[in-house]
């Protein structure tokens, strides 16, 4: 029971921590305002943007090894550093206006941003993926639903605290997101541990007998992977004690052990995915990976471009639609779009996390619907945004987006884990996240010379356009077609994997007759 209570605490901290990592999104709440005061064009704001987003992806893999090899908690305090280091001296560059830093300087600190996102969000992943068995999906989704709730909640403060004050927000953001990490820290254990890790582990007591039944599993002549309990022994005094060990099983608990309740009972996707172990560059050999990398490639560009830039659809749609609007009243609405686009992605992962488990073990099904839904999601956001011309209706474009961005992130670590294992998790979710490296590059520059180009520099210097739709519309072509092209992803990933759900049956039959 003390080790359930760890791993509650354990996983609460690792959501606070996830608080801190999202705030990545909440760019297009700032990046207007920080833009005319700095006398940026859109195209040189969106490289600022999409450093972040560099950082936090391009970052992935050698955060990965940190919190792999090393443990979570100096993963996340690498973290509490870069997010510090990175938004104060953005901060100070607002406050001392134009000409005080340059674009190359500002977008290595929005780099920094990002790698700090990432070392935490590793870790606060580990941590969740680490200490909860057959529940990869529902506690991974706590973590995940922080993270698409960090934008929302820091603009909240933000524009209750000190609304329309830019420098405040960025103060804001260098602050709580580090100190939100530094306090966290001391609660984040590892539970548990399957052997090879690095990570100092609470031992459990039955730890005899699980490797029994892996010997026995190993010798078996069968492959068959059986949800049934270990063969029965003789009734010790430290039965109630295995029980309780038992009930607070880490997901790297050894194979062939119950780590579901009766009710409950383990389906074969995730015993399976327990002796599993891909990582590295072997990666690169599996067609999983490129199945997944490939998807997640496609649907993130197209989530990324609307995040970095609903700031600027909000201000084109509302300096044509109303001439008389202020700058005052435009932030605001600014800062709404960021908060709809937050809330959608909170609810995103948290149902897609809870909901792959429920389709996985209730169904029978493969996770990759959730990730149909997302693709399906985008593909009637692009539309939307695509066609509104009123801006009072665009909170259907940014709510869309956030829901499918969410819907995707809250499924994809556990398609991750079931496809490679969860050994090395962190360094495959690097490799993962590398795909949204280039996609994200791709889109948000292509909106960014879209928008240029219907741009016009005024007496001050700042550039603005008054076209409205026809300001970025042509960047929606682009990302409807890669969202159909996510839909005919995720159809591959499910054939495929039911293509071979079929043959390891086969195989199966095949050697007990």
């Amino acid at each position: 029971m003390a080790h359930k209570k760890l791993r509650v605490v354990s996983v609460v901290a690792a959501t606070a921590v996830s608080l801190a990592c999202g705030t990545n999104y909440a760019y297009s709440a700032w990046a207007p305002q920080f833009a005319e005061r700095m006398k940026l064009s859109a195209t040189e704001s969106n490289v600022i943007g999409t450093s972040a987003n560099i950082g936090m992806y391009a970052s992935g893999i050698p955060m990965g090894f940190i919190t792999d090899r090393r443990s979570p908690r100096l993963a996340a305090s690498v973290g509490m550093l870069a997010l510090g280091l990175g938004y104060f001296p953005i901060h100070r560059a607002y406050e001392n206006g134009v000409g005080s830093m340059s674009v190359g300087l500002i977008s290595f600190f929005s780099f920094l941003t990002g790698v700090g996102s990432c070392a935490s969000f590793q870790a606060a992943l580990k941590i969740a993926t680490l200490n909860w068995p057959t529940h990869r999906g529902t506690a991974t989704a706590f973590p995940l639903a922080a993270f698409g709730l960090s934008a929302f909640f820091y603009t909240l403060i933000g524009g209750f605290a000190f609304p329309g004050d830019t420098g405040a927000f960025l103060l804001l953001l260098s602050l709580a997101t580090s100190l939100l990490v530094l306090v966290s820290i001391p609660f984040l254990h590892v539970v548990d541990q399957q052997r090879g890790t690095s990570y100092a582990a609470l031992p459990t007591i039955d730890r005899p007998r699980r490797d029994s039944n892996l010997l026995r599993r190993t010798k078996s002549s069968s492959s068959k992977y059986s949800s049934t309990a270990a063969p029965p022994r003789e009734p010790t005094d430290n039965d109630e004690q295995t029980r309780a060990s038992d009930e607070s099983s880490s997901l790297l608990s050894i194979p062939g052990d119950i780590l579901e309740s009766p009710e409950e009972p383990a389906n074969q996707s995730t015993q399976r995915s327990q002796w599993i172990d891909v990582t590295g560059l072997e990666l690169l050999t599996k067609i999983e990976f490129w199945q997944l990398w490939i998807l997640l490639g496609l649907l993130t560009g197209v989530g990324l471009m609307t995040i970095n830039n609903i700031g600027h659809d909000v201000q084109a749609l509302w300096n044509h639609y109303d001439d008389s609007a202020s700058k005052e009243f435009v932030a605001k609405r600014q800062l709404i779009h960021v908060s709809v686009i937050s809330l959608g992605s909170f609810f995103g992962r948290l149902l897609s996390g809870i909901g792959s488990d429920l389709i996985v073990k209730r169904l029978g099904m493969s996770r990759f619907w959730c990730a149909g839904a997302s693709a399906a999601i985008f593909m009637v956001a692009q539309l939307c945004a695509m066609r509104l011309e009123n801006p009072n209706l665009l909170w259907t474009v940014s709510g869309l987006t956030g829901l499918a961005y969410g819907v995707l992130f809250g499924v994809f670590p556990a398609l991750v884990v079931d496809a490679f294992g969860p050994a090395g998790f962190a360094v495959n979710w690097g490799f993962m996240t590398l795909a949204p490296v280039v996609s994200g590059n791709i889109y948000n520059l292509f909106y960014g010379a879209v928008f240029d180009a219907h741009s016009e520099r005024q007496p001050g210097g700042e550039r603005i356009c008054l076209e409205g739709l026809a300001c970025y519309r042509t960047a929606y072509y682009v990302t409807f077609a890669s969202s159909i092209l996510g839909v005919v992803a995720c159809v591959w990933g499910i054939r495929h994997q039911h293509k071979v759900r079929r043959r390891r049956e086969e195989e199966e039959t095949h050697r007990d007759a």
